[in-house]
């Protein structure tokens, strides 16, 4: 849904809310109810960062099991995004994020319940399936049902986003240190409250909003003929592979910080531990999306910003590499790295939507679903080169594979040069890249 929605009303809202000029806070309630429930989405990207090692240790899974929960919830994730955009556009924005939040519900609570890490990785699945089709809707809903413009709906939108990454280990450190399953059950009961907010704030089907159907259904082969697009397959590949040392860096990291801090006699660490390091890194991703990346791609264009930022997390994987041993290094190193993914997250999407003239659903579609493979493969790669050659052995995996997305850049330079000519983002366009980057 673009920008032409921006004018749709729930109906709840008083007449001095509609004008430009209303305040940021003065929204629909169904506004505050979809962005409740996309805190909780988004918090599902790191919940599970604290408790892997717990997972390990106490269902007797190798590191490498425990990783493929992420390994599972991506390939899902990925896959659906093919198809979201043909779904929503048939059945409504509403009725989506209901069928999302109930799968993320239901197999959330299941994960709690499972008595092995084979039971975790296949409800986590389900938990992927879920989270595609709530956060590749949350966005046009919000739009749709908000006053006062656009921007300052998607204001809201992006600290919604922010606040989710940035809390959702912290939260998983929080209730892992009870027990493993806290963060699970956690997540079932608080989007529980989301779909109960959302059935009973959003509109419904006679309230003339819009958020049912779609004036233009998309095709169910919209998204992979995308892909015969050369600047879409470029930046596709290129995100693929970036995305790679992106889970390399946020599934694997968990164990050598664990393993540093046992070995300084820090027992107590834990899953509160893990859960404040993750948290400056999410912090550090939703701070520099927001605020750095537009800075940045004003100044050197958006295919250099990538290059520039692709260089400087293959050096830093690099160097990860050799302080893997270090308690204080690892740690600063993933802090740091936050600040690095989360200008590329917004680059490489904004690059995403302009690097064709694709609607922007079929376009963040095509784009999400390539990428979310390479942070699917990662987990499997980074568990069975630390089993087998060493501890740092993934970083350098990682690094490489990172310099390989600079080398497609370079090579598919001149066909992706279109993303360089509309730098200064609409607020919706800006939350389209946030969306893509992050979900």
């Amino acid at each position: 849904m673009r920008a032409s929605a921006d004018n749709e009303t729930t109906g709840d809202e008083t007449p001095g809310d509609s004008g430009a000029g209303a305040s940021i806070l003065r929204q629909p309630r169904a506004v505050w109810a979809v962005a409740f429930a996309a805190v909780i989405a988004f918090m599902g990207i790191g919940l599970v960062d604290p408790i892997l090692p717990a997972i390990s240790a106490e269902l007797d899974a190798t590191p490498a099991q425990s990783m493929l929960l992420f390994t599972s919830y991506l390939f899902i994730t990925g896959g659906m995004m093919f198809f979201t955009s043909f779904l929503s556009s048939r059945i409504g924005a509403k009725t989506t994020l209901l069928i999302g939040l109930v799968l993320i519900v239901a197999f959330a609570a299941l994960a709690g319940f499972s008595s092995s890490v084979d039971q975790i990785i296949g409800f986590r699945a389900g938990w992927g399936l879920g989270n595609a089709l709530f956060i590749s809707t949350a966005l046009s809903t919000i739009v749709g049902a908000a006053s006062g413009g656009a921007d300052k709906a998607i204001i809201l939108y992006e600290a919604a986003l922010g606040v989710g990454i940035a809390t959702g280990p912290l939260l998983g450190g929080f209730l892992g240190g009870i027990s493993w399953r806290g963060p699970f059950f956690g997540t079932a009961v608080l989007m529980a409250i989301g779909f109960i907010a959302i059935v009973v704030l959003l509109p419904g089907k006679n309230s003339g909003s819009g958020l049912h159907t779609s004036p233009e259904p998309i095709r169910l082969s919209a998204t992979f003929r995308a892909l015969a697009r050369p600047g879409v397959l470029v930046l596709g590949v290129a995100a693929l592979l970036y995305n790679f040392g992106f889970f390399i860096l946020l599934a694997y990291s968990p164990f050598p910080v664990e393993a540093a801090a046992a070995k300084m006699g820090m027992e107590d660490f834990g899953a509160m531990g893990l859960g404040w390091v993750f948290f400056g890194w999410g912090l550090c991703v939703a701070i520099t999306s927001v605020f750095v990346a537009p800075l940045l791609t004003k100044r050197l264009g958006r295919r250099r910003s990538l290059v520039v930022t692709l260089i400087a997390l293959a050096v830093l994987l690099f160097v990860m590499a050799f302080l893997v041993e270090s308690f204080v290094g690892i740690i600063v190193c993933i802090i740091v790295a936050g600040m690095i993914l989360g200008v590329l997250n917004t680059v490489f999407t904004e690059s995403a939507m302009e690097v064709s003239d694709l609607p922007r659903p079929v376009a963040s579609g095509t784009y999400s679903g390539v990428r979310f493979i390479g942070g699917a493969v990662a987990p499997i790669v980074a568990g069975a080169v630390s089993e087998s050659i060493s501890a740092g052995a993934p970083y350098f995996f990682g690094a490489g594979v990172v310099v390989l997305a600079v080398v497609v850049i370079a090579i598919g330079w001149k066909a992706i040069r279109r993303v360089d000519g509309h730098i200064d983002e609409s607020p919706v366009d800006e939350a389209y890249a946030l969306t893509g980057g992050d979900a």
